[in-house]
């Protein structure tokens, strides 16, 4: 059997890149009934099933991270999803939403602050595996939710080629 080759190089990418999450989206397990994808690049470039994509706004300490697990003695390769989300001020409509989160296993895109869109999940959906609720002592500290999302799937997180309108998502805002 052989393997798949790498078919080009790559070069040292300008300075124009910045850290970050802008906001994710959240679909609801089963919302996604296909994919198709660009056969030169893998970005996806169309859903069916048509999902709603419930936006949510986050700044400061969220992160996404693709961990990438390789066994050679196993003859298998996994990629980790891990969300770690911040939501500050505790509200009675996302304590809810959060419940509902933490009982689900939702697909989620990720838009980073360079405005591109991953979808994590895809196949096998998050977990949320951890998190609190909680408020500080002093009136300067957090008060929110801290939630960590985690997956494992067959390959790392897609990118989406024309946002999330574009390849067929219906974008629903936070109120």
């Amino acid at each position: 059997m052989s393997c798949d080759s790498i078919t080009r190089g790559r070069l040292e990418p300008c300075k124009d890149s910045v850290g970050g999450i802008a906001k994710v989206y959240f679909v609801n397990k089963g919302e996604i009934s296909g994919v198709t994808y660009d056969t030169d690049t893998d970005i996806i470039d169309g859903v069916t099933g048509s999902p709603s994509a419930y936006e949510f706004e986050v700044r400061g300490a969220s992160t996404y991270t693709d961990n990438i697990t390789s066994s050679r003695e196993n003859g298998t390769t996994y990629f980790e999803q891990v969300l770690e989300l911040q939501l500050p001020k505790l509200t009675t409509e996302d304590h809810k939403t959060i419940k509902l989160l933490s009982f689900g296993q939702p697909s989620i895109i990720i838009e980073d602050n360079n405005g591109s869109f991953f979808l994590a999940g895809l196949e096998f959906g998050m977990d949320v595996t951890g998190g609190t609720i909680s408020t500080g002592s002093g009136m300067g500290e957090y008060s929110g939710y801290t939630l960590t999302f985690s997956g494992m799937e067959k390959a790392p997180a897609n990118f989406l080629g024309d946002g999330l309108d574009g390849v067929g998502f219906t974008v629903v805002s936070g109120t």
